[in-house]
């Protein structure tokens, strides 16, 4: 079957669109590069046209409130809209654990937006809600520095690696539609503060976690578990340490 991997040239879609592949399975990758424009709409028709399946795993160029909400409704709607004028039978998004718990922040608003959208939509769909990737935790401590401090509160973590992000995706884009949310996260659950200390000792980094309560996450408040998934969610199987030790 024909499956077209939105955002196919970014980091999960690239690696999903290799499995796909391996598959036995006929997958294209499109983006902007390819000329394929979710948001405008321009070459969506051409590109799905043939697809049985699509994925979206795109994101935002920017993360500010108005332009992320812009991004993520218009693109989903333009993707939907053209799925069921062609009879497309699965539509497949990534998002992110917690999301519906992190109002707060703009850039979960507008995943919180994608997510209605697409459940309100006549395709059938099914949602990924994946945690931190171990990738962007370097991020997380930059967003979190001021001076030589990274202040973050001490909420629950459960990062996994992007590999195993794809290997949690595959078997649900080359399913039946769940017509629901399957969260997936790693193996090991942390202290947000515990995490990033090892990520910066790994890196030789001299900068200091402090915990701070009132510390924000993507403009959000946390709370003990609001980035952790329920109990029944699918498990990569790759360790934090052991990336950390590959990636130093």
């Amino acid at each position: 079957m024909k499956i077209v991997v939105i955002g196919g040239t970014g980091l999960i879609g690239s690696k999903l669109v290799v499995e796909i592949k391996k598959a036995g399975h006929e997958v294209v990758a499109a983006s902007p590069k390819s000329g394929v424009d979710t948001v405008t709409g321009e070459g969506l028709t051409e590109v799905l046209r043939g697809a049985s399946v699509v994925v979206d795993v795109s994101n935002s160029p920017s993360w500010e409130d108005a332009a992320v909400l812009h991004f993520f409704t218009a693109s989903t709607s333009n993707l939907l809209q053209r799925e069921a004028e062609l009879g497309i039978g699965h539509h497949v998004a990534l998002s992110v654990v917690g999301t519906q718990r992190l109002a707060q922040s703009g850039y979960f608003r507008a995943k919180i937006a994608q997510e209605k959208l697409i459940k309100a939509a006549p395709v059938p769909y099914s949602i990924v809600h994946a945690t931190q990737f171990f990738e962007f935790v370097q991020g997380i401590a930059s967003a979190a520095t001021t001076g030589d401090e990274v202040r973050v509160p001490s909420a629950l973590i459960q990062p996994i690696v992007s590999d195993d992000v794809v290997r949690g995706m595959l078997p649900v884009v080359l399913g039946a539609p769940l017509n629901d949310t399957l969260e997936i996260a790693g193996p090991d659950i942390f202290r947000l503060d515990e995490l990033l200390r090892l990520h910066l000792a790994a890196k030789k980094d001299p900068r200091q976690v402090v915990v701070d309560p009132a510390a924000r996450y993507s403009g959000a408040e946390l709370s003990e578990r609001t980035l952790v998934p329920e109990p029944n969610a699918w498990l990569g199987a790759t360790r934090f340490e052991e990336w950390l030790r590959g990636t130093t």
